[in-house]
């Protein structure tokens, strides 16, 4: 049994380790090509179609703030049509029946785009929409974001290359700072846009449009098959289809679009749970045609690397639950050979935390105090992943699954609330007991460190136990929180 338990720990530690020490190519590619800048046409004059999609489904906090601001988009009337894509079924109907009719008479081109059913969730509304759409370019937001007014001017510069067939922005967070769960969410956020999309975009890698935030060539989209609703994770799937058909993406990490980032931990487990598992289905479907494609194979293997890097959810598990019976394992026997070999995968921790340092000290002049929260990040990362485990089993075994989008409460400072809201989950699956029994797993693990002196293995053993009792308990207290 001591064998079982050293070589299964061996294999999970060696999983997270590869994917772990990638930091460090990312790094290397950051500094690489820092210099490399995309350059839009000088004295660029839009007078391009652009259709605005805002896919809507159950948002009556924050429909009137999107369609407002996208009416505030610095563009000629005349060349903007904006699609309210609306799959609701309760209040955010008759508001943004209202809000449209008012935004009609002052003379926008605006539509209440309304289907009988959710087939296809957003793909499925998305590619209705596009039947209908006028434009030569489609902009889209979903209702938690707050586009800025230069917008449409700043991306449609760069498709005067005609291979150019989406650009996406840089996701910034109006409700960074308020709390410690959304203080985590930027730190994480930061680091794919600011390093994982900026280096694989200037490096010639394939990235992906984020599902928001961005704008497509609508002849890209079309060529690429259009949106197919066979994936949780419509926007991946579609990107690498178009970027296998030739197509160039382009991000912009110094012009951001403005978003809420979820501030119930119940939601944002919905939303990790579906970006988890579409990933996992987009990398089954998406996968072999990458490999059979003629392209270098240095973007096969980040292509490899980037769909799916997912797959460590299950590994952090496993570490979790070995690392209690390990702590005797060692204290029973002549294993320093072993250990000796396995305290080199410490090095994959120092390759996340340079990762987000660099990540934070590109873009933020106060990321001394952002950087502060990686331990907290990893700790919450740890707790995820029995939420983010079965997205991975499911993923797998090809288990379909409802779109459950992410609700938004229009919570921007401390001013706000999401307490007695409509769309909270006042639900508690299973994977919240089990997060709770991890925990008191774990506290076993703190105890029995401290009680054999196994300083080294100490801060892991900790961050494993306030990652489940973080996530575990502050699970049943939103969902019960009533005033």
């Amino acid at each position: 049994m001591d064998n079982v338990v050293l070589i299964s720990y061996f294999v999970s530690l060696f999983i997270l380790f590869v994917f772990g020490l990638h930091g460090f190519i990312m790094i290397f590619y950051y500094n690489k090509y820092r210099n490399v800048k995309h350059t839009p046409k000088e004295n660029f004059e839009p007078n391009a179609m652009v259709t605005i999609q805002l896919p809507l489904y159950n948002e009556q906090y924050v429909v009137e703030r999107i369609i407002n601001a996208v009416c505030d988009i610095d563009y000629p009337k005349d060349k903007m049509e904006i699609q309210v894509l609306d799959d609701s079924t309760d209040e955010t109907v008759g508001i943004t029946a209202r809000i449209v009719e008012e935004r009609k008479k002052e003379g926008f081109d605006i539509k209440h785009v309304r289907r009988s059913n959710r087939e296809g969730f957003k793909a499925g509304a998305l590619k209705e929409g596009m039947k209908l759409a006028k434009g030569e370019f489609i902009a889209i937001f979903d209702a938690d974001f707050i586009p800025q007014k230069e917008f449409l001017k700043k991306t449609l510069s760069f498709f005067t290359d005609e291979k150019v067939g989406m650009v996406q922005t840089r996701w910034e967070h109006i409700n960074g700072d308020y709390s410690i769960l959304t203080k985590a969410q930027a730190l994480a956020l930061d680091g794919h846009f600011v390093i994982e999309q900026t280096v694989r975009n200037k490096a010639g890698f394939f990235i992906n449009f984020n599902g928001t935030g961005g704008v497509w060539r609508r002849s890209c989209i079309e060529d690429a098959g259009n949106w197919d609703g066979d994936t949780l994770t419509e926007d991946l799937d579609l990107s690498y289809r178009a970027q296998l058909n030739g197509w160039r993406f382009v991000f912009l990490k110094d012009f951001t679009s403005p978003a809420e980032l979820p501030s119930e931990i119940n939601a944002l487990k919905s939303q990790q749970f579906r970006w988890t598992k579409g990933a996992i289905e987009t990398a089954k479907k998406i996968l072999p045609l990458v490999w059979k494609a003629k392209i270098p194979f240095r973007v096969k293997l980040q292509s490899t690397f980037h769909l799916t890097n997912n797959i460590v959810f299950p590994f952090i598990l496993l570490a979790a639950i070995l690392n209690v019976p390990l702590i005797f394992i060692k204290n029973s026997g002549p294993h320093q050979a072993y250990f000796a070999v396995m305290s080199m995968f410490v090095l994959a921790f120092v390759s996340s935390f340079m990762f987000y340092l660099y990540s934070q000290k590109d873009i933020r002049t106060d990321w001394r105090k952002k950087i502060v929260l990686f331990p907290l990040f990893m700790a919450g990362s740890m707790g995820f992943a029995v939420n983010n485990s079965r997205a991975v089993f499911e993923g797998l075994l090809n288990r379909k699954s409802e779109f459950v989008r992410t609700p938004k409460f229009k919570v921007v400072d401390n001013k706000d609330s999401w307490i007695g809201k409509k769309y909270r989950s006042k639900k508690l699956g299973l994977s919240v007991y089990v997060e709770l029994i991890m925990a008191i797993y774990c506290l076993i693990g703190v105890a029995s460190s401290i009680y054999f002196l196994e300083i080294a293995a100490l801060p892991f053993q900790i961050l494993f136990f306030l990652g489940f009792s973080f996530v575990s308990l502050t699970s049943i207290k939103h969902a019960f929180s009533k005033t």
